[in-house]
């Protein structure tokens, strides 16, 4: 089950919503119809940064207000552990942001007569938490986020990155399985959200909350986002993870979105790789390796246990000298200095390591196993049009 479901939800403002909403599951346009989500589903597993991306006027902020039952949906349900919150009464959706729902603001929201250790127990005084308790609690997590030594000081007295750390701590200590976060960073100097970038992807490798992002910037959406969901008008361009979208855009749209983003920070060893066919067993022998290469056309070929563990790579000139002296074995052949990348090397990481290889760049899982190739061919068409690249994921 999700942690959090989005079936069918629509937001529409004005007076007749029941008509507008009626058009709308029509197939009518929703932009002239006063809505400001139409018809939205998505899923978030737990554990997942869920990235909601828009420019203004899109409708993400509004969906997010959605999520915590701070605005009640025209149609459609918001599901949390499986649980419709469109049908809780108030005392139920306050209850929900304590104890299920946190989230953290783009204008940070904090008081600026409690210090930094009393901003960030907030919200476990309103559960009514005790206090020693409850500061123990909020010292811990801005410990986490790096402001260790800052509990005494005031908002005032901070700069804008280390109020949003108060106002992440404060969410975090709430101890919420679901964090939201509403342009969380979009206040911020270029330097600093790069820094809280690096801050949230951090946490969340140590902790594995369940987030839903909402961004107006693509490069943080595809920076963060394990999936990313595109709105335009309220409604739902494409959803899919950052390589997919890149890659595949659904439509014109998207496609036009993306065309100014750095493939290569974006692109993985896995969404270039091409599957490996000049390979051969360590027990092959030589004359095997020249047939191997032959056949494929290389100028190498990479060897492999039978585990299918790369073990390193033979030259083809190497192994037809060791075919003429009659030699059975790969014995000394073996250039066993070949060092694979993980899957999730970014493509910008892999440009040197092509240049210098003499093979292509080898890809292997974290028990060594081969999972493919990179030739610098296939590198150089990653960074055209993304119909060009080959996934062999």
């Amino acid at each position: 089950m999700s942690r959090l479901r989005v079936h069918k939800v629509s937001k529409i403002f004005g007076r007749r919503q029941a008509e507008a909403q009626r058009k709308i599951s029509q197939g009518a346009d929703p932009a002239g119809l006063g809505a400001a989500v139409a018809d939205v589903s998505f899923d978030v597993e737990d554990g997942e940064i869920f990235v909601v991306m828009g420019l203004s006027g899109s409708g993400k902020s509004t969906l997010i207000r959605m999520l915590n039952g701070i605005l009640e949906p025209t149609a459609g349900a918001v599901e949390i552990d499986g649980v419709d919150i469109t049908a809780m009464s108030g005392r139920e959706l306050r209850d929900l942001r304590q104890t299920k729902v946190s989230m953290v603001f783009q204008h940070f929201a904090l008081f600026p007569h409690r210090t930094v250790l009393e901003n960030a127990a907030y919200g476990l005084e309103v559960r009514n938490v005790p206090r020693q308790e409850r500061l123990e609690k909020a010292k811990e997590f801005l410990a986490q986020v790096g402001l260790d030594g800052w509990e005494d000081r005031y908002p005032d007295q901070l700069s804008g990155g280390m109020q949003q750390r108060v106002g992440i701590a404060r969410a975090l200590a709430a101890e919420t399985g679901v964090l939201l976060m509403d342009e969380a960073f979009s206040a911020l100097d270029p330097l600093i959200r790069r820094e809280m970038q690096d801050l949230l992807l951090d946490l969340q490798r140590r902790l594995n909350k369940t987030i839903v992002f909402i961004t107006h910037d693509l490069n943080e959406a595809m920076r963060l986002g394990d999936r990313i969901a595109m709105l335009r008008d309220g409604q739902v361009m494409q959803i899919g993870t950052a390589e997919e979208i890149l890659t595949d855009p659904a439509n014109d749209y998207v496609a036009q979105f993306v065309a100014d983003v750095d493939r290569t920070r974006v692109l993985t060893a896995r969404s270039v790789m091409e599957k490996p066919v000049a390979v051969v067993e360590a027990n092959g022998g030589p004359r095997a390796a020249v047939r191997v290469m032959r056949e494929t056309q290389s100028a190498a070929a990479f060897v492999l246990s039978r585990e299918r563990k790369l073990l390193g790579a033979v030259l083809a000139e190497p192994a037809a000298r060791a075919v003429r002296e009659g030699r059975s074995d790969l014995d000394g052949l073996i250039d066993d200095d070949v060092q694979p990348v993980e899957p999730d090397t970014a493509v910008a990481d892999l440009f040197t390591r092509c240049a210098e290889s003499p093979f292509p760049v080898p890809v292997a899982d974290g028990d060594g196993r081969l999972l493919g190739v990179i030739p610098r061919i296939t590198l150089l068409a990653a960074l055209g049009n993304g119909q060009e690249v080959t996934t062999n994921a």
